[in-house]
């Protein structure tokens, strides 16, 4: 990327010094929250006396005293319908139903969280052992513990008390949050650099590499990197609005490539490899040309921006081995060398946008 100039637009200056360096859910709680999991630090300051008022006395012992029920008692434990777990204490959702499984244990348990950030982990020196505990985070609500005997890939076993969780069914679930997620498509250089940052980012549900904008239907890689299908390598990305916004995803997007080499990033040359905005609707376009206008006047970069803002039209995703290609492949070269710099890069901008890990 080229040197970037001294900023004199106030609003970019913050963009600028970015790119350079579980039970019934509480009525009461319910007027001010989404069930998306939107973090609200303010809950975890808290105090006892306001989760007193708003948890049942089971709940309070569980989520805040940091208790257990019994084993097999729990009403989840055999719970086998379709859809999410949240906090039933704020409603943070927690878990997919297809991530549970039956570990014999007397208590509901789950393979891993839904998404990155869902949950936050402590270690626990409590009766004797050394355990991890897991809790809410969105309202440090004591959940259960974490272990590393999972049968299922990820190796997993979060046992969590039923008294924690809050079930949706999917039909209900779905009707909730499906106004909650938007979807951008966005292409800038190599795939697998774009898909592996957003995959890292909170508000991100999923980041997906495929090709568009061309003119050949359902080609394969290869056919792209010929050139002649007008395609672009692409990562088509859904993203939760009450946790991040487009603009935030573009301030990101703008970091971690270069928009000012027409169809080039790094050795990376062809038309496939351009920079290019692909808008669902009319305020997309607004904030991506927006956002453009405002980097040419402040003169951002030496050279002029040639990011291509253009209307969606059709999304192929690519081939199942360049799908997740960066954590699949973390120990080879061009991983290393090309990928790991743009990930620490967003690691260290971003800080308060990574997901915890």
């Amino acid at each position: 990327m080229k040197h970037i100039k001294i900023l004199i637009n106030p609003f970019l200056f913050y963009f600028l010094i970015i790119l350079s360096a579980c039970g019934q859910q509480p009525k009461n709680m319910q007027s001010d929250m989404t069930n998306t999991g939107l973090q609200d630090s303010s809950l975890m300051e808290k105090p006892n006396a306001y989760w007193k008022k708003v948890l049942n006395k089971d709940q309070y012992y569980i989520l805040r005293e940091k208790g257990t029920e019994q084993p097999y008692s729990g009403k989840l434990l055999m719970n086998k319908d379709s859809g999410v777990y949240k906090c039933s204490a704020c409603g943070n959702v927690l878990f997919n139903s297809d991530s549970k499984f039956d570990s014999h244990c007397g208590w509901p348990s789950f393979d891993e969280e839904i998404a990155g950030g869902k949950i936050i982990t402590k270690t626990d020196n409590s009766l004797g052992m050394s355990r991890t505990e897991i809790m809410c985070g969105r309202c440090g609500g004591h959940l259960g513990h974490l272990f590393d005997d999972g049968p299922t890939s990820t190796g997993k076993r979060y046992c969590v008390n039923s008294v924690s969780l809050e079930f949706t069914d999917a039909k209900t679930f779905t009707k909730e949050t499906k106004n909650n997620f938007d979807t951008l498509t966005l292409g800038g250089g190599c795939f697998w650099c774009i898909e592996a940052v957003f995959q890292q980012m909170k508000g991100v549900i999923s980041a997906e590499s495929g090709y568009s904008g061309g003119n050949v239907a359902n080609p394969s890689y290869a056919d792209v990197c010929t050139g002649n299908t007008n395609h672009a390598e692409v990562v088509q990305i859904i993203f939760d609005k009450n946790i991040t916004s487009m603009e935030d995803i573009l301030k990101v997007f703008f970091t971690v490539h270069n928009p000012t080499t027409l169809n080039k990033q790094g050795a990376d040359e062809g038309t496939q490899y351009r920079s290019v905005i692909y808008y669902r609707n009319a305020e997309q376009k607004k904030i991506a040309q927006d956002i453009i206008s405002d980097l040419q006047a402040a003169k951002v970069y030496d050279d002029a921006i040639v990011t291509k803002v253009e209307k969606f039209s059709v999304f192929y995703k690519a081939e199942l081995s360049h799908q997740d290609y960066y954590e699949n492949n973390k120990n080879k070269g061009y991983c290393q060398m090309v990928i790991q710099p743009k990930l620490e890069k967003f690691e260290k901008v971003f800080k308060d946008k990574v997901k915890n890990k």
